[in-house]
């Protein structure tokens, strides 16, 4: 005789994760500002017309957040990633943004990105 299954409801199970970037591992979520999904960069891709130039104002690589000014409007944008895109980013530096996938894209690497 077998012992009866306790099954876990999925919702439980969803709210215990964490993403590993939370404990110093690579992203392990495609939540906003992890890691970037492929779908994702594929659709940005495919529409390069939603693509914004911005260059650098600040970038904190210890919380992950990057201060972007609009090349075209001058608009203050402020984004957040925890996949590492604040790291080595100096002030100045030109960027793409694609806005409505949220990809920031520097030099030919692209990041998943929160506004």
């Amino acid at each position: 005789m077998s012992s009866p299954r306790s099954n876990t409801p999925p919702l439980l199970v969803r709210e215990a994760a964490a993403c590993m970037c939370d404990h110093g591992g690579r992203c392990s979520s495609f939540e906003p500002g992890h890691a970037l999904h492929l779908i994702q960069s594929r659709l940005a891709s495919a529409t390069p017309s939603d693509w914004a130039d911005a260059f650098v104002d600040d970038a904190d690589a210890a919380t992950g957040v990057i201060r972007l000014t609009a090349f075209a409007t001058g608009e203050q944008i402020v984004v957040w990633s925890a996949s590492g895109a604040a790291i080595d980013l100096a002030p100045g530096t030109p960027v793409a943004l694609h806005a409505r996938y949220d990809v920031l894209a520097i030099g030919g690497v692209r990041y998943n990105v929160a506004r």
